[in-house]
């Protein structure tokens, strides 16, 4: 883990964590309008629902690739802790080839889809659909390279994860 960082990292780092709190504000706000026009002037809307779809897709597939650091990940902690960190280094060695392998493979395919949604609109903002699933390539080459990273360090030795089973019980109490 990197104890100092630069200041231009500092805040792409905040503006980064800054987008998933942003776009759940707007959903929020979406559904207060959707309410109030729904209950109150008995005229619902549409296009609320719609940003709230789009909104929850770009927070879960950002929030994961881009804001979401490792410790953040879920692994079996129960066996990964229990284990030598030379055993957690291999496991992080074998999963990252693993993963790696597996969103590279499907990139091509995930590409063809994107750029094939162009043809085809939101119905009530007309956003046209690969824009509204580019997400899907920003998470699958964020996450490639996030692991393309994990597998060096591990591979060079610089980090085996957590330490035991208690620094993985201490995270999860300490939330």
């Amino acid at each position: 883990m990197i104890t100092s960082t630069s200041r231009p990292i500092r805040i792409a780092r905040a503006v980064a964590d800054a987008v998933p709190a942003l776009l759940l504000t707007a959903m929020f706000i979406c559904f207060i309008i959707q309410v109030f026009m729904r209950y109150v002037m008995n005229s619902p809307v549409g296009w609320t629902v719609e940003v709230c779809v789009i909104a929850w897709l770009w927070i879960l597939l950002w929030g994961q690739s881009v804001s979401a650091e490792e410790r953040d990940e879920i692994r079996f902690d129960i066996v990964y802790g229990s284990v030598s960190p030379e055993v957690r280094r291999w496991c992080r060695v074998v999963f990252s080839v693993l993963l790696v392998g597996i969103y590279a493979w499907s990139l091509p395919a995930l590409w063809d889809f994107v750029t094939f949604m162009k043809i085809q609109k939101t119905s009530y903002l007309d956003i046209r659909f690969n824009w509204v699933y580019s997400i899907a390539l920003i998470f699958s080459v964020v996450t490639i390279l996030r692991y393309l990273w994990i597998f060096w360090q591990a591979v060079t030795g610089r980090e085996t994860g957590l330490s035991s089973i208690e620094d993985i019980g201490r995270k999860d109490l300490s939330e």
